[in-house]
């Protein structure tokens, strides 16, 4: 009842401590009205010509002499709303955050250079004319942009990265700084590690960085255009299967589609458009994903991969708690204060200026 009745008349930063203490401003309101209106004693006499004065209707309802009672009503209302304790708050917000540890894993082979033309492009002149104004850029560097932008909107994270292509490069360990997870994400180059594709390798490094993370949740983001054409000691579903032994939900992003070209030198220097077709293995990047509770995404080109970045960020939520406290600041003392000046300045003239003698 108490907090209802506090939100009905306050805001959100003012709170009153006894509101009950209002219930004495009908008797204040109903004392004051008595005393006004009571009539002052009389005396009879047989004329009243050497009284007469001049008044006027005004003066006759609003007299000086009922000043010290006006004041002495407004200083008991000041106490009384000295004694519901008026109070101002300052609302403050503590911010608890539960991050997430995560992996990238990046395909920087070779074809990771191609160019992923868009649907609505049937020609090559118009594929020329957007590489010519940089329209289209290659697989690496949309990838590139958008962990870039994945990372950005996770500041409470720990965040890793890991180049592969035929080899692994681990080229950040999960770290909180993410401008320094950032410059090195720039570095990377398509085709600056042997060429190949080896995905059991970057599964593998990701789940030895993250098993031992005490974070709640521990999560592998793949990125591959490529089939897997490494040969290695354990199959890549084998790696996956390792991971889910440690809690490591893997999510995979196949890149790339079948309308993607790239570019090749010719023997009188210019260059050439030569088709390249998507070649990632949907099924096993399916298997990996499934077997670790993760999800599988295709990104044809970089709008799609802005697509799925924006899925795996919605399903990978930081838990976050925002406690509220209010620290009040008591306001009644100027109330009482002010409320017993009145009372005093209504009690020094009732009993100088507008004293009545009878």
């Amino acid at each position: 009842m108490k907090n209802l009745f506090n939100q009905l008349i306050t805001n959100e930063l003012y709170h009153l401590e006894s509101p009950w203490f209002m219930v004495l401003f009908p008797v204040i309101l109903i004392i004051t009205a008595a005393a006004y209106f009571k009539r002052n004693p009389t005396v009879i006499v047989s004329t009243i010509q050497s009284y007469a004065v001049s008044v006027t209707p005004r003066q006759k309802i609003f007299l000086p002499t009922k000043l010290p009672l006006i004041l002495s009503s407004l200083g008991l209302v000041s106490l009384m709303i000295a004694m519901i304790r008026p109070q101002h708050g300052i609302e403050e917000t503590i911010r608890r955050t539960e991050g997430i540890d995560i992996m990238l894993a990046l395909d920087v082979s070779g074809s990771m250079a191609a160019f992923d033309v868009p649907k609505s492009v049937s020609n090559s002149r118009t594929v020329i004319k957007m590489l010519e104004n940089g329209k289209l850029r290659p697989r690496i560097d949309v990838a590139k942009e958008e962990v870039k932008r994945f990372i950005q909107k996770r500041p409470n994270d720990r965040i890793g990265l890991i180049a592969f292509s035929a080899n692994t490069y681990t080229v950040c360990p999960p770290t909180l700084d993410h401008a320094f997870l950032e410059s090195h994400l720039a570095r990377l180059e398509a085709g600056m590690l042997p060429d190949g594709t080896g995905i059991a390798a970057p599964i593998a490094n990701s789940t030895t960085r993250l098993k031992e993370s005490k974070a709640k949740r521990r999560v592998l983001v793949l990125f591959t255009d490529g089939e897997n054409n490494v040969d290695a000691q354990v199959t890549p579903v084998q790696a996956a299967k390792i991971s889910k032994m440690f809690d490591v939900i893997i999510h995979t992003v196949g890149i790339g589609s079948d309308r993607a070209y790239v570019i090749r030198p010719t023997f009188f220097g210019r260059q050439q458009l030569i088709e390249a077709r998507g070649s990632f293995n949907k099924k096993l990047l399916t298997d990996i994903s499934t077997e670790t509770s993760g999800q599988y995404f295709a990104a044809e080109d970089a709008e799609g991969l802005r697509e799925v970045m924006k899925k795996i960020d919605t399903l990978e939520k930081t838990s976050m708690e925002q406690p509220t406290y209010i620290d009040y600041k008591e306001l009644y003392k100027n109330w009482l204060y002010g409320g017993l000046i009145l009372i005093l300045c209504g009690f020094l003239l009732e009993n100088t200026l507008c004293l009545r003698v009878p």
